[in-house]
């Protein structure tokens, strides 16, 4: 009887935690669809109650992408690797960040800023900074333990 009642109540708990999963809006659908025509091998995640990310594929390529539950486009992240990075982000890197190591790298493109965010570890300390093309450092953030830029 109680591992008929056990099973009974985890069934219960299991079908009210898939009930709440969110539904992809089809503003956001449609958005997506329209941006990234090409995209290969979508999954989507609600990020927080007003974003939803998609990460995919794009030419080969690792991305992922943001927007709001109304569709408007938010951000796109592309992972690159750390020689990819254009000299000046390197020159930037090199002399505020001396003795860091690069982590993930991503070429960010956003209605505020486009350019590159890249993840910093040193010991115990993890950032997260964007910078410009030309090597303008435009926001650094220092992560929590077990944070990454994801």
């Amino acid at each position: 009887m109680k591992t008929t009642f056990v099973l009974l109540a985890f069934l219960g708990m299991s079908l009210c935690a898939h009930a709440q999963k969110a539904v992809l809006p089809n503003a956001v659908a449609d958005a997506f669809s329209q941006k990234f025509p090409n995209a290969q091998k979508v999954r989507w995640n609600q990020e927080e109650a007003d974003e939803w990310e998609a990460e995919f594929y794009l030419n080969g390529t690792e991305t992922s992408a943001s927007f709001n539950p109304a569709g408007a486009w938010l951000e796109t992240e592309t992972e690159i690797s750390r020689r990819s990075l254009p000299a000046a982000v390197k020159n930037t890197l090199g002399s505020q960040f001396a003795g860091y190591k690069t982590g993930e790298v991503a070429i960010i493109d956003s209605p505020s800023f486009s350019g590159y965010e890249i993840e910093l570890r040193k010991k115990e300390q993890a950032v997260e900074v964007q910078v410009t093309k030309e090597g303008v450092l435009k926001h650094k953030r220092i992560l929590k333990d077990g944070e990454d830029n994801n």
